[in-house]
């Protein structure tokens, strides 16, 4: 039976990419610190994967089992001296974390066999598999890197599939919308997997995806948190946050109908498809689970200010998405470590200071502008 070795087993990685490779006769292997999961996916080796959907999908995931990379990293070397691809769910800012592991075990592996392996971050960021290879690389003397070529392939990605906050009687079970898009960046063939499409250029797929789903996703977690909504779905019943919603989305639309050549009926489609996704009730999703980490989200190069930087180059529209930014700088959940600090930093240095630092944005930038005489309008409901 072909391997996978998978860094994290979380709810991402169990119900989406492991649970695909364990679906195409793969056995895969999660590699993380939660000692319970771990533990658990020893003992059962199986765990049950539910839609969100009427009528509802059951899935028995099986041929899994875990290791603990802090207690046993002897262990998940061994295991990608065997494994065909080694993938990851597990955040971007955590790869430089897991990138000396994954280097020795490529070492390891390149002085006992020359099968092919193929290295995939599947992270909500743009070409995080160049990122995660960067931090590999940089721990691979000279010799090794040159053995790399043709055995070892890093392909970048672009993965979509809400997973919502998890009420589960098992501890490994878990509850997924039935749409899902799993999309690799490559121009050779790659071994088949359940669910994954491969590509030439991924860039028009991972920045659609990105732009609309996450965007919109963002936008409408940060707008339903100032109104003081809870649920995802609900938030978008009101007919003000929805049009501000799909607003946001229709300029980033405008972006990459522009940047790629999208047919504009077609991408029309699109966002009213992920709108429609978004509405879910049995997502039951939150409006803080969504709105977490906005350090994070107001990157230069995230789902906020890098498209209303590329709208404002081409000479488009981004009025909603600084309304969105501006929201997004409010989002004060003190059960958010980066929304404290967030606070913390606005507080300290003020908001020029802060999408200076955050975002890449001069004071001088039309951008920034209307982004503080959005936050200077806004109000947010008690909570």
């Amino acid at each position: 039976m072909a391997k996978v070795v998978h860094f994290g087993a979380g709810n991402i990685g169990r119900g989406f990419i492991g649970g695909l490779f364990s679906e195409s006769g793969y056995h895969v292997t999660f590699v993380d610190l939660a000692a319970p999961i771990i533990d658990a996916l020893n003992e059962k080796g199986t765990y049950t994967v539910r839609t969100a959907s009427d009528p509802q999908q059951v899935f028995q995931i099986h041929n899994v089992s875990g290791i603990n990379n802090k207690e046993h990293p002897e262990q998940v070397i061994a295991a990608i001296k065997e494994a065909r691809f080694i993938t990851t769910a597990i955040g971007p800012k955590v790869l430089k974390f897991i990138a000396p592991l994954i280097a020795q075990g490529l070492t390891e592996r390149l002085k006992t066999t020359d099968e092919k392996v193929y290295v995939i971050a599947c992270e909500n960021q743009i070409n995080a598999t160049d990122l995660l290879k960067g931090y590999v690389l940089s721990h691979l003397d000279p010799e090794t890197v040159k053995k790399l070529d043709g055995r070892v392939y890093f392909l970048n990605s672009a993965v979509d599939r809400i997973v919502p906050l998890q009420h589960n009687k098992e501890l490994l079970d878990v509850l997924v919308e039935d749409y899902h898009e799993w999309i690799v960046e490559s121009s050779e063939p790659v071994p088949e997997v359940k669910g994954m499409q491969t590509v030439p250029d991924l860039a028009p797929y991972i920045e659609r995806k990105l732009f609309t789903v996450n965007t919109g996703h963002a936008v409408t977690a940060y707008l339903g948190y100032l109104a003081g909504k809870e649920k995802i779905h609900e938030t978008l019943k009101d007919p003000e946050i929805y049009k501000d919603v799909k607003g946001a989305i229709e300029e980033t639309g405008a972006y990459l109908i522009k940047r790629y050549g999208f047919k504009p009926e077609v991408h029309e489609a699109y966002i009213e498809k992920i709108l429609h996704r978004f509405q879910n009730p049995k997502l039951n999703d939150d409006v803080t689970r969504v709105g977490r980490a906005p350090l994070r989200k107001l990157g230069a190069q995230d789902r906020l200010v890098r498209p209303a930087v590329q709208a404002e180059k081409l000479g488009l529209k981004y009025d909603y998405l600084a309304k969105a930014i501006a929201a997004c700088l409010h989002f004060d959940a003190e059960t958010d470590k980066e929304a404290v600090e967030l606070q913390k930093k606005l507080k300290e240095n003020g908001l020029i200071a802060v999408l200076h630092e955050v975002s890449g944005l001069e004071e001088s930038d039309p951008i920034t502008q209307e982004v503080v005489s959005q936050y200077k309008q806004t109000k947010t409901v008690s909570k």
